[in-house]
């Protein structure tokens, strides 16, 4: 299993950081890369029409502005993508970002996080391979466990 993590600009790291650390902690193989839909169109279709046959299962794409990358992928991919806005330098306080990719026309799916939500994007899309892989699914499991008894523990806490 593996997973494809890739942003329009490298200023998108700091934010996409957090879905390649999530996606690391569950042990599941990520290949990071910088494909910018407007300055490298022929990567863009070349990454997204060859990401299937490159081994990849999910791909989470994160873009700020303008915020094409996530749709032009998902348009000329079989797989499930999952786009990230993000809240750029130019951006309308991410609002251009979130529209951008969560406003598909049909046939073109994307699902779409919160702005800056890299960590459920990583999450999402090792949701999806556990849905296949009982391994992961377990540690999934696990991991929502552990969110549960961080509240309680927290609570327990605040009540003492």
């Amino acid at each position: 299993m593996k997973i494809a993590v890739v942003m329009g600009s490298i200023s998108d790291m700091p934010v996409m950081q957090d879905a390649i650390d999530i996606i690391k902690e569950f042990g599941i193989e990520v290949v990071v890369d910088i494909v910018s839909a407007h300055r490298t169109p022929e990567k863009l279709v070349d990454f997204s029409s060859q990401a299937h046959l490159r081994g990849f299962n999910v791909i989470i794409a994160g873009a700020g502005g303008a915020a094409h990358l996530p749709g032009m992928v998902a348009s000329m991919s079989p797989l499930p993508v999952i786009g990230v806005p993000v809240k750029s330098s130019n951006s309308i306080d991410g609002w251009d970002s979130v529209l951008s990719i969560l406003q598909m026309p049909g046939g073109v799916p994307v699902a779409t996080v919160a702005l800056n939500g890299a960590k459920n994007a990583g999450l999402l899309a090792i949701q999806i391979l556990g849905s296949q892989d009982e391994s992961i699914r377990n540690k999934m499991i696990a991991y929502k466990n552990g969110l549960r008894e961080a509240v309680l523990t927290a609570a327990a806490k605040l009540n003492a």
